[in-house]
Parts: C-alpha cells; sequence; structure tokens
C-alpha cells in the first residue's frame, strides 16, 4: 500500500534478510533465529532527503564540527508546521542526545539528592540516568488507563516536594499522547508546588491518527520548563547523534549557562541528517505514520485471534505496544517465556519501573509479515 503523496510505507521496503544484515544492537543481541521486536529501532529504509545529505558530506569529506544553530532552526520551523509552536531558537542549546540534554538540564535546576518525579512505568533511562547524576527518582504512577493520575501527582509533590518533574510527552512505553487539559493541569502543579518541568519529546512526531501532539512550551505556565526534543525517533536515526533543548522565556537565562562542551558532543554528520529529517522528508514522515496505524491496527487483530486474553491498549503515539500478559499465567517474566519458547524478542516490564512487571513491550515498526510472524510465535509460547 502507498502512504501519504505517493510514498511507499517504509516498513514494507525491507526484507527480513537484508535487516539481519544490519550490525545495530537490535540485530545482534540475540541468535539469528529470534524475530526482535524490542529496542526502538524501526525496520526501515532511511528517506532519501537523510541519505542524500549523509551521502555528499562523506563525498566532500564534511565531517568536521558541528554547527550549533543549524538543528535549533530546522526544529523551529518543524514545530511551527506541525504543531503550530514557535520558539525562539536563539535561546535553544544543542545537546548530544535526548538523554544527555536531560541530564544537562537537570544539573542546571536540582541539586545532589534532590527527587525528580517521574510517571511509571516509564522508558527505563529515566531511572539509570538520574540516579547515576545523583539524584532520587520518585514515581507518581498513571492510572490504569495509561493517563496522568493528577492527583496522585500533587500528593507526590506535597509529599516529596521535588525539584524536577521529568515528563515523557507522548509517554513511552504506552504511547499515551497528553492532553491540552492534562498538561495544563500539570503546569499549575509545578507552578504551586515550585517544581521544575523538563519534558522528554522525542517521540513527539511519532503521533497517530486520531491524536494530538501539544507541545509542553505552548502552554500558559511553561516559562521555567525545558523540553527536549529530536529527530531520532521519527526517522529512525539514533546512530546519529543530535537534539536540542529548548527553555520557556523565563529559564533561556539558565539553559544559556548550559557548558559550551556539552554541544560538542552532537555528531555534525548527524545534525546533517537531522536536519535534512525535519526540513526535507515530511512526505516519508506521513508514509511511516499510515503503515504504523495500520500496524496498531493489525497488531489488535492478532491478539484477538492468538492470544486474546493479552491486554492491549492500541497506543495514540510512538511505535511502540505495551502488552499487559498477566491473564495469560505466566511468569512474572514474559518477555523471558516469548524469548525461549517462542524466540522472539521484546523489552520487559519490568524495566519500565512500578507497574511494569507481567507487561512487555513490542517494537510496531516492522513488517506486517513480521508482525504476524511475531504474535504466532508468542501464541506458540503458550
Amino acid at each position: 500500500m502507498g502512504g501519504s503523496d505517493g510514498v511507499e510505507n517504509p516498513l514494507e521496503v525491507l526484507t527480513l534478510g537484508q535487516l539481519r544484515a544490519r550490525t545495530s544492537v537490535k540485530w545482534r543481541a540475540y541468535p539469528e533465529d529470534v524475530l526482535p521486536l524490542w529496542v526502538a529501532e524501526m525496520d526501515v529504509r532511511l528517506a532519501e532527503p537523510i541519505v542524500a545529505a549523509v551521502t555528499e558530506a562523506m563525498q566532500r569529506g564534511d565531517t568536521g564540527y558541528c554547527d550549533p544553530a543549524r538543528y535549533a532552526a530546522a526544529m523551529a520551523e518543524f514545530a511551527a508546521k506541525r504543531w503550530g509552536w514557535t520558539f525562539d531558537e536563539a535561546g535553544a542549546a544543542l545537546v548530544p542526545d535526548v538523554m544527555l540534554g536531560v541530564v544537562e538540564i537537570l544539573k542546571l535546576v536540582s541539586r545532589s539528592e534532590d527527587a525528580v518525579v517521574v510517571n511509571s512505568p516509564v522508558y527505563p533511562p529515566f531511572y539509570l540516568f538520574v540516579a547515576h547524576m545523583g539524584r532520587r527518582v520518585v514515581e507518581s504512577p498513571l492510572t490504569p488507563a495509561h493517563r496522568i493520575d493528577l492527583e496522585h501527582l500533587e500528593h507526590t509533590f506535597a509529599q516529596t516536594r521535588p525539584a524536577a518533574y521529568l515528563l515523557c510527552n507522548p509517554h513511552n512505553p504506552t504511547g499515551t499522547v497528553h492532553t491540552r487539559a492534562e498538561l495544563e493541569a500539570v503546569g499549575r502543579l509545578a507552578e504551586e508546588y515550585d517544581v521544575r518541568v523538563v519534558v522528554d519529546e522525542i517521540h513527539a512526531p511519532v503521533v497517530l491518527a486520531g491524536a494530538t501532539h501539544v507541545p509542553y512550551l505552548s502552554l500558559p505556565g511553561s516559562s521555567d520548563a525545558f523540553a527536549v526534543l529530536s529527530a531520532s525517533k521519527g526517522w529512525n536515526l539514533a546512530g546519529l547523534k543530535a537534539a536540542v533543548a529548548v527553555a520557556g522565556e523565563d529559564a533561556a537565562d539558565e539553559l544559556g549557562t548550559m557548558p559550551e562542551e556539552v554541544w560538542h558532543g552532537a555528531s555534525h554528520v548527524g545534525v546533517l541528517a537531522h536536519v535534512a529529517a525535519l526540513l526535507e522528508s515530511g512526505p516519508w514522515l506521513d508514509a511511516l505514520l499510515v503503515g504504523l496505524d495500520e500496524n496498531r491496527r493489525l497488531l489488535a487483530t492478532l491478539l484477538d485471534e492468538n492470544l486474546p486474553a493479552m491486554g492491549y491498549r492500541m497506543p495514540e503515539a510512538t511505535y511502540l505496544a505495551w502488552l499487559d500478559a498477566r491473564p495469560l499465567g505466566l511468569s512474572d517474566d514474559p518477555a523471558g517465556t516469548f524469548l525461549q519458547r517462542g524466540r522472539v524478542a521484546l523489552m520487559p516490564g519490568e524495566d519500565f519501573g512500578t507497574g511494569g512487571r507481567g507487561h512487555v513491550r513490542l517494537n510496531l515498526a516492522t513488517s506486517k509479515q513480521n508482525l504476524t510472524d511475531a504474535v504466532v510465535r508468542m501464541a506458540s509460547a503458550l
């Protein structure tokens, strides 16, 4: 099936044999009889403008130090077109990637042993990176419907008096897109309890039909908050490091104190690739979103036919499915069972903190054939 503006569905271009020739960790962590749907890497051929930008850079030997202004300008143009959000690109900062950007911002707004609140279950590096920098991670779990539990969040703010709230928007692993009303409520709570909000918006380009991404910094009450964005997830560029940190107007001076050496960690070739993604690869992204929408619906059908007891709430964003395997009667480590018996590699839910036990995260960003094969293999594990 064709994608947007005649662009072919990027998920249906490469064969399994072509994918297995890759040398990234997704394809090298397990034996060849395992179908890997675990780490957040898409089974796609890159958009042609990205390939051209990187190839031309190689041909002219353009592999030096990056220009930090180019990325912010490209992200600002993309954000204005896609989300109607404008920000002062002059006050943005280039960072190596989203999580390292988060770490550098937390260094600006918190001190050793300060509490940082997260909504569990959540992306595992939220725990690992924050703990490694000497801050305390405090969980405020999502509701059973995968929404922000505002009452619990307020209780957490009141009890722990955290320095910062690290928000995942859209949310990984649940695929939840936080609504404008939810985010505005977060802003009011942050202001009331003097909590600095830091938002990971890496999945913002990957919002599916029926949902709308609301940039946190576009809302009232966000003037002292920060957001970190990247083209990494939207265009499958995790190995080409680059991201941008953006500050609300009252936090711009703080962001300006970030050490110069931070932006030196971004890759020049990465910046070239990300700029080509943001400015020239919109039709490819649109085709991808159509394919992901088809895949999330296909997964619902496949589970209904093969694993009807599996809990599945279709994601509103990302290319990740958060599956509740507890009704299947497996152990607390269903990912281990699916790997050993079905030869499918998924992310263990317990890695995502409270609320993750008995769950698995499945990567939808593959061909329909691979997705079908994966669910059949999972069913065989029972």
